[in-house]
Order: structure tokens, then C-alpha cells, then sequence
């Protein structure tokens, strides 16, 4: 990017007072990042990440693509593996969890346990600013497979016809842009002496779903220990798509035990330790993860009207990704809907928040200390780049290297390695970072906002909510 745009961005955060807080709360615990959001169609079109330009490879020699397969989660709350053979230009994905219905018009079952295979393209040549970076980027074309939820054939979009199409970016190490999307909508229960459309979640098309996968990770509990600031954007379909964004900070012990010093918040429903991430113990599974039963709720609840308060029946998942010497964990929340008995369902469970969270070491970062490019996918069921320079960031458009938004960066928070966030519009966050990705929520609208193809008429465009994986220094 431009000099001329650094120094102009700098000035124009220069002139507006920072604030540390975020929503009124203190500095290391700041207020919510409360409100809906969009749905597929309302979520716009971008390219994926622009980089400065370099000679340097940004993703494995492409006959070494194949050789990895990503472990990772979606902001959709689904936890996915994907292999991408940059060769045959193919692709094999498998959701291991998953809230997402197979149908648009129910609420189970879901995609967990199905795999599709399809092909990949690059994209087309001026789309991103370099040839390497085309190189490493991969649209996905329509997948296909069978369902393991109800036997039947199960089919994603194509490459045509499809504006905003799934597109991950290849990295060392670690892969990230967006999986497949769906179309959500459920007319709700019927009951007796009730009424009907109860629980309803109102049609909304999404693109694609952020994602993060790393190529190596552990399952070594030892790994975890210590205390970690977290970033965490979770939604709730039958809320009407109401989603939050906070912050968390959290402490592991040996045996996977969650503990925080997180304020009391009469909006959440965090653990018995008080972490916002975390309900029991993590156990590891036999799909190379940890669980955690009942995960903590961070946006109001449905509630069905015979039985009261649903509970926190949805579990959480904890990806160990290892990158660049890093243990970064990566949370994924994954709702969980059971309609129990007709006709008066009186057994019904429904926790449907799901999510994603970022976890960073709580390790003093000073200015300058994540400095570089970064490329991935946001909250705005966009692709987008963004470059820290010290005290200044700014969000990029990939596919023309243009600055879309800007925002200042103020270190030393009271928690170490969390970093206050506030845009040239004087709206507030947080900013981590770890093993060459990083994480940020803003309670403001950022880069044009939601993509239209991914939203309702009613989806607002906050809070805004990103992670990317560093392309360059």
C-alpha cells in the first residue's frame, strides 16, 4: 500500500482521542460487542488477500499442498477438515461437528459427520494483486457427497452463478478464508394450547463460513497450561442472527480446568470458573481434538415457553493448533437443537449459539510487535487483508490494495498482549495475536460492512469480527 495512504490513515487516527475501554468497561475487561448479523446473500463480494509484493513463497511448492490436511473451525460453529490437492485441483472437506442443517427448513440433521469432494480453481488472473498470492489461493467448486446425517446426497454450489464463492487461502503452515455456507430457515414448533412458529429462525443465505485450519496440531494437554486472552464472536439463529463479540481472559490448568477473573455479567452464562470460552474439563476425543460440556452462553437464549430456560445442552471444541513455535488454541462452540416429543415437545432442547474464539498467550506485546500483512475472512462473509504498522492498521481491499478502514492500536493493556483497538469513527475493541495470526472485534462497522448476499433487511453490521494469518513482514 501506499506511503501516502500510511501517513494520511496516521494522521486521521492521530486526531481522534483513543479510548481504551470497549463499551464502557475497563481495560482489560471491556463492555460487549452486541448486535444481529447478515446472512448469506447480504454478505458482499471480495477477492482474496493482497500482500506487499514479494518473491517470497507464501504457501508450500504446489506439489506440497496435498501433503497437508487442516484441522480447524468455522465461525459457523462446525469444526472441519480440509485437504486441497493443488495438482489435480481437487478438494476433500469433512465436517466433524457441525450446527448447520443438511435442509434449509430443519433444524437436524445436521452436516457433522459428512464429507464432500469436489474441485478448486485459482482465481481469475488481476483478481489479487500477485501471482504468488493467485497461486495460493483456491475457490471451491461444488462439492458433493453423501450426507452421514439421512443417507441422501448432499450438494454445495458451484463455481458459476455464485458471487461470493468459497475461497481459502494456503499458507505454511496454516490454511483460512471461507468453507461452504447454506441457506438457514425454520418455519418452528407447533404446540398444543401454544401456538405455532415457535423458535422460528427466518431464511438467510450465507456465502461461506469463516475458517482457520492449522496443518499441525497436538493433542498434548500439557500443551495448554497457561493464561490466554481470547477474542470470541458467536450467533444465534433463532435470536433472529443476534450475535456478540467479546473478549475473555482465561486460565488452563493441567487437567484442562477453565478458570477467569472475568467480571460478572448478567448477559453471559459462563462456567463455574467464570470463563466465557470453556464449560468442563476439556477430554480429547478420537478425531484428534479436545470437548467441553456445557459451554458457556454469551448471547441471550431462546427459551421454549413450556419448559423455561433450555440449558447449556451445545458443546465446545478446542482445536491445539501449532504454528511458528506457537500453541494457539482455537474454541468452536457448536449449537445443539433436539425438537423432542411431539405433539407438546416438553423434552426439547435448544441451545443454537455457535461460534468461534481465538485464544493468544497472555505474553507482554509491545508496538510493533505483530507488525506485518495479513490475509483472511471476517464477520462481513468477506475476504479481506489488513496491515499493522505500530500503532496504526488498516483494514485492505484484496483485490485492489486499497485501504477500506483504518483504526489506531494502543498497547499495554492491563492483561498482557491484549491491544486496545479504536477505528477513525471512535469505535472500540481488542486486538490479540500469536504464532503469526491474530485476531480483532470492533463494535463498529468495518470495510463497507456485511456483504448483501449474506444478510436480511434487518442484519445490522456490528460487531465487526476477523482473523488472519500473516503473509508478510
Amino acid at each position: 500500500m501506499a506511503d501516502a495512504i500510511i501517513r494520511g490513515l496516521a494522521v486521521a487516527i492521530a486526531t481522534t482521542p483513543f479510548l481504551i475501554a470497549c463499551g464502557g468497561g475497563k481495560s482489560d475487561n471491556p463492555g460487549p460487542i452486541n448486535a444481529p448479523q447478515c446472512s448469506g446473500s447480504s454478505c458482499g463480494v471480495q477477492g482474496p488477500p493482497a500482500s506487499s509484493s514479494t518473491s517470497a513463497a507464501l504457501c508450500p511448492a504446489t506439489a506440497d499442498i496435498v501433503k497437508s490436511t487442516f484441522l480447524g473451525g468455522a465461525g459457523s460453529g462446525e469444526v472441519v477438515q480440509l485437504n486441497i490437492n493443488a495438482t489435480a485441483m481437487t478438494y476433500t472437506l469433512k465436517w466433524l461437528e457441525s450446527p448447520i442443517p443438511l435442509r434449509t427448513g430443519t433444524v437436524t440433521p445436521t452436516r457433522a459427520g459428512t464429507q464432500i469432494t469436489g474441485a478448486v480453481i485459482h482465481p481469475p488472473t488481476g483478481t489479487l494483486p500477485t501471482a504468488e498470492q493467485t497461486r495460493c489461493a483456491f475457490i471451491l467448486g461444488a462439492g458433493t457427497g453423501t450426507a452421514a446425517g439421512d443417507g441422501q446426497p448432499y450438494t454445495t454450489p458451484g463455481f458459476t452463478n455464485n458471487p461470493n464463492p468459497p475461497m481459502i487461502f494456503v499458507g505454511q503452515g496454516v490454511a483460512g478464508g471461507g468453507i461452504p455456507g447454506a441457506t438457514i430457515q425454520f418455519d418452528g414448533l407447533s404446540v398444543p394450547l401454544i401456538g405455532s412458529g415457535i423458535g422460528a429462525v427466518p431464511n438467510r443465505h450465507f456465502d461461506f463460513y469463516p475458517f482457520l485450519g492449522f496443518a499441525s496440531t497436538t493433542t498434548d494437554i500439557t500443551k495448554l497450561p497457561g493464561t490466554y486472552n481470547g477474542l470470541l464472536y458467536h450467533l444465534a439463529p433463532s435470536g433472529n442472527y443476534s450475535t456478540v463479540a467479546t473478549n475473555t481472559v482465561e486460565t488452563f490448568d493441567a487437567s484442562g480446568t477453565c478458570t477467569s477473573s472475568n467480571a460478572a455479567n448478567p448477559n453471559y452464562s459462563p462456567n463455574a470458573g467464570g470463563c466465557l470460552s470453556t464449560g468442563n474439563p476439556w477430554t480429547l476425543n478420537s478425531s484428534g481434538y479436545f470437548d467441553s460440556q456445557q459451554a458457556p452462553q454469551i448471547v441471550q437464549q431462546f427459551q421454549m415457553p413450556l419448559i423455561g430456560a433450555t440449558g447449556k445442552s451445545a458443546t465446545a471444541h478446542m482445536v491445539l493448533g501449532q504454528i511458528n513455535g506457537a500453541t494457539v488454541p482455537l474454541i468452536v462452540r457448536t449449537g445443539y437443537i433436539n425438537l423432542g416429543t411431539a405433539p407438546l415437545h416438553l423434552d426439547a432442547k435448544v441451545d443454537d449459539e455457535s461460534g468461534i474464539a481465538m485464544l493468544a498467550a497472555a505474553t507482554p506485546l509491545a508496538s510493533g510487535g505483530f507488525d506485518g500483512g495479513y490475509v483472511g475472512a471476517d464477520s462481513n462473509f468477506k475476504y479481506t487483508a489488513t496491515l499493522i504498522q505500530g500503532a496504526v492498521g488498516t483494514f485492505i481491499n484484496p483485490t485492489t490494495s486499497a485501504a477500506e478502514s483504518g483504526f489506531g492500536l494502543g498497547y499495554g493493556l492491563a492483561s498482557p498482549g491484549l491491544v486496545g483497538v479504536q477505528d477513525t469513527n471512535g469505535k472500540t475493541g481488542l486486538a490479540i495475536a500469536s504464532g503469526g495470526l491474530y485476531a480483532i472485534e470492533v463494535q463498529g462497522a468495518e470495510n463497507g460492512g456485511i456483504a448483501p448476499t449474506s444478510a436480511n433487511s434487518d442484519t445490522p453490521s456490528t460487531p465487526y469480527f476477523g482473523i488472519g494469518a500473516q503473509i508478510s513482514k
